[in-house]
């Protein structure tokens, strides 16, 4: 009786610390956020918890809110300092809005509020600096309409009147009348191949002062390499870098990162690059933040350029990196 009884008594014994462990977990990672809103993100099961995919996810997307936070503030100071204009931000390859929610939620909103009214009662002692919810306008930019009306529907459930949704190409966003002249901040998370790229061309065209960009899969340049790889296996050792299909596609992604920092330095940004989370998170996992400043780098121009010509990637001086040309000597 007793050796049937023990076990047991052993697993209840195990599973208090297990459950107590995953609660913490899970406050840890909500922090200031809505859990009613991660609930209808799905990113919170019914029952509060998360599951190892929701946990990786809002990681990332809490850790990028943290690094952006106190650039969005100053950017915001700027932006507001008429009392009259709202920070603008647009999330390019927006999916489900996950990014655009939790900003909206955490900085422009009641909930927002709310929490930096607790946050100032606990710390008032120590002379915390005063914040306050920003007046915040987010647009969502999404090819696919399913989830451009899901995010729609969420957005007026929970009274977030300063969303809108666009089902758009982000490479047509910036010819939209919903859009504004011009924006303050512009984001792409995972963004896909060369929808990076679409939204560096949306942030300079719209005159954005932050661009917080967090690429994924590119293909494009690692296409060029491939068709132009027999042409310059003859010249140049350089092609061994892309000679087998893996090296091809690493090269390609790598390259065209470098390629997008030296055409923002040559359109007037500080561009940092920096990690997101810890690489057993996503293997795509390089921030890139780009700060205007105005100062444009004629050597980072000469540099792309350069690059392009290295490498056998002069057509994207046309398609991709056009706006350097002025910037080159004759």
């Amino acid at each position: 009786m007793n050796t049937s009884v023990t076990p047991s008594k052993g697993r209840a014994k195990a599973a208090r610390p297990l459950a107590q462990h995953a609660r913490l977990d899970v406050e840890g990672l909500v922090g200031q956020q809505s859990v009613a809103l991660l609930k209808a993100l799905h990113i919170l099961t019914r029952e509060g918890q998360l599951n190892q995919d929701s946990r990786r996810k809002l990681k990332q997307v809490n850790h990028l809110v943290q690094l952006m936070e106190g650039p969005l503030r100053e950017c915001a100071v700027g932006a507001q300092s008429d009392g009259l204009h709202p920070l603008t931000l647009v999330d390019h390859g927006a999916g489900k809005s996950y990014l655009g929610f939790i900003l909206y939620d955490r900085f422009g909103s009641q909930n927002a509020s709310a929490h930096l009214a607790t946050s100032l009662e606990s710390k008032g002692a120590e002379g915390e600096p005063a914040k306050s919810a920003m007046a915040l306008q987010v647009f969502c930019v999404e090819s696919r309409p399913e989830l451009v009306e899901k995010s729609a529907q969420l957005a007026r459930e929970f009274g977030f009147t300063g969303m809108k949704f666009l089902n758009v190409l982000s490479h047509d966003a910036g010819a939209l009348l919903e859009m504004p002249a011009t924006v303050d901040v512009v984001t792409a998370l995972h963004a896909c191949d060369s929808l990076s790229d679409d939204a560096i061309e949306f942030a300079v065209s719209k005159e954005a002062k932050l661009i917080f960009l967090v690429p994924c899969c590119q293909a494009e340049t690692a296409a060029l390499l491939k068709s132009n790889r027999a042409l310059f296996i003859n010249k140049t050792p350089l092609a061994e870098l892309w000679r087998h299909p893996l090296h091809t596609r690493e090269l390609g992604s790598q390259l065209t990162n470098v390629m997008r920092c030296l055409y923002l330095e040559a359109l007037g940004y500080v561009v940092t690059v920096t990690e997101l989370v810890g690489w057993e998170h996503s293997m795509k996992n390089e921030l890139m933040v780009a700060k205007f400043t105005g100062q444009k780098k004629k050597l980072a121009a000469q540099r792309l350029v350069e690059l392009l010509g290295q490498f056998g990637l002069q057509p994207l001086l046309e398609t991709r990196f056009s706006r350097i040309k002025e910037h080159l000597p004759p």
